[in-house]
């Protein structure tokens, strides 16, 4: 029977943990993040890249850019690709992290700073207070 209760309990401890709204945001959150990591590996791979490749001299596209060294290939195109998708995550990183949550942020600190209005009996206690300091 201890056993059994041991079970339950954990049980219940799991879906209290599991079903927490931190977890369930925090499951979004990177399943939102992985589609974008999609559309912005799909954007570098589609768009971008095979504009730069336009520029850049050479009839081949960015995939096939590569060093022949000892026989064996090293596709500096694609690691290229890469470094330009890290790029495009970590500028729209900053742009969501550093930029708009700071505006709230921010935003949230001067409402805090800001003493809440006086309500009328409070205005009229500091008008009998101020009366009384005149006299």
């Amino acid at each position: 029977m201890e056993a059994r209760a041991k079970v339950s309990s954990m049980l219940e401890e799991f879906k209290n943990f599991a079903l927490k709204g931190n977890v369930v945001d925090l499951a979004i959150g990177v399943i939102i993040g992985a589609a974008f990591g999609k559309i912005v590996d799909s954007l570098v791979k589609h768009i971008i890249m095979p504009l730069i490749s336009v520029i850049m001299p050479g009839q081949q596209g960015y995939l096939t850019w590569k060093w022949i060294i000892n026989g064996k290939d090293v596709p500096y195109g694609l690691f290229i690709g890469e470094i330009v998708n890290f790029l495009i995550v970590a500028l729209a990183l900053y742009i969501f992290i550093v930029k708009f949550i700071g505006m709230i942020m921010r935003n949230k600190q001067e409402e805090a700073k800001a003493p809440p209005p006086l309500t009328k009996d409070q205005e009229l206690l500091t008008e009998i207070a101020e009366l009384l300091k005149n006299k």
